[in-house]
């Protein structure tokens, strides 16, 4: 499988481009690539493909920023396009409406290059978001989920159709099929030409003269689906992942949403995290700080297993021990982030006689004097 381009070469943009500026740079490419121009050229089509996939990556804010700190492995099939799954008309639908006027009859019906065939309107089923917490071992080590949802299905009396039978479903008289009304505007530059959904069927072509009793000619009725996934390591808390196709379904056997699942970090865990890396607060009492130690810490693993680290005798307050790799692994697969642990070493604030005359009597030892 060929390795993805950097969605900015894709679009000819710099990383500090603004929104305007990728907008328009897709637009070209997408005019240049665009399968009415280039009748029967696979390779134009697949340009125009991955024209799309940067655009739906770079034009939203979220999806922009993830894809700027991690690359595509951040993304983990959270790019709109880049799950796959996704097909040419859904494209249009998608994004039609940025090249409206294109070419005379308007690039929401993609006509025109060279007597290409109009388009109708494709119809796209709402996405679905849905919160995981997942705990520390969970980000550490990657986990499958199952979850039960609640969602729009095609109908099973009619198979989405939402009529009684194929008989009741008559083309539309007003767009005669096509799911588009074109409008011719006279103004003191000539001619407009502008397309838009056909309000009469909805942009589908066609009406239904009897309707399901089940769906009341929807073509949709509610069900509930088991879904289950994969959470890549090293997500972080709001990061969202985008499983293709899991959404609502759609109108007329359209393009069915998409289920959004959102990241949520379980806060009940002695780590802090920044990044990749884990932190440990550690506290020792005095005399393990001066004659040294070996002290269990839990496993970031989340197994319940102990980690053990040895306290060298002399250790200051505030000293930072290191343990490489055993923080959390990259999203982007770049390596494992960092254990850090602080010591802290803990003073009493109540002591009895006996322990006081100890403490009187190191206060008087040289060796407890601070050295200048």
């Amino acid at each position: 499988m060929a390795e993805k381009r950097d969605y900015y070469e894709v679009l000819g943009v710099d990383r500090n481009a603004s929104a305007d500026e990728i907008k328009k740079a897709y637009r070209k490419k997408a005019i240049q690539y665009h399968p009415d121009k280039n009748p029967g050229d696979k390779e134009a089509e697949e340009k125009f493909k991955e024209a799309a996939e940067a655009y739906d990556v770079l034009s939203d804010p979220q999806k922009k920023a993830r894809y700027d700190q991690f690359g595509h492995a951040g993304m983990g099939g959270a790019g709109g396009f880049s799950g796959g799954g996704f097909s040419m008309d859904d494209i249009f639908s998608q994004f039609g409406d940025i090249f409206s006027g294109a070419f005379g009859g308007g690039f929401g019906n993609f006509g025109g290059f060279g007597g290409g065939q109009s388009r109708k309107r494709v119809a796209r089923g709402t996405d679905i978001r849905i919160r995981v917490k997942l705990s520390l071992g969970d980000i550490v080590n990657g986990v499958e989920k199952k979850v039960k949802i609640s969602k729009l299905v095609q109908c099973p009396d009619c198979q989405g159709k939402g009529a009684v039978s194929e008989a009741d479903i008559k083309t539309c008289d007003h767009c005669h099929g096509t799911g588009m009304v074109t409008k011719i505007a006279h103004t003191i530059l000539g001619q407009m030409q502008t397309s838009s959904p056909c309000p009469y069927c909805g942009g589908e072509g066609k009406k239904v003269t009897n309707p399901c009793r089940k769906c009341s000619g929807s073509g949709l009725t509610k069900s509930s689906e088991e879904i289950t996934f994969k959470i890549p390591a090293g997500v972080q808390d709001g990061m969202q992942l985008t499983i293709q196709g899991k959404g609502n379904a759609a109108k007329a056997g359209g393009v069915p949403g998409n289920l959004l699942v959102v990241i949520e970090e379980e806060n009940n865990t002695p780590f802090q995290r920044e990044g990749d890396d884990l932190i440990y607060n550690l506290e020792i009492s005095v005399p393990d700080a001066i004659l040294g130690c070996t002290a269990e810490i839990p496993s970031v693993s989340g197994d319940g297993s102990k980690l053990k680290i040895t306290i060298d005798a002399g250790t200051q307050p505030g000293k930072v021990l290191r343990l490489r790799g055993k923080g959390i692994r990259s999203l982007n697969g770049y390596g494992t982030g960092d254990l850090l642990i602080y010591v802290q070493v803990f003073i009493p604030k109540k002591l009895d006689r006996k322990e006081k005359e100890i403490m009187e009597q190191w206060r008087e030892s040289s060796s407890f004097a601070p050295k200048k």
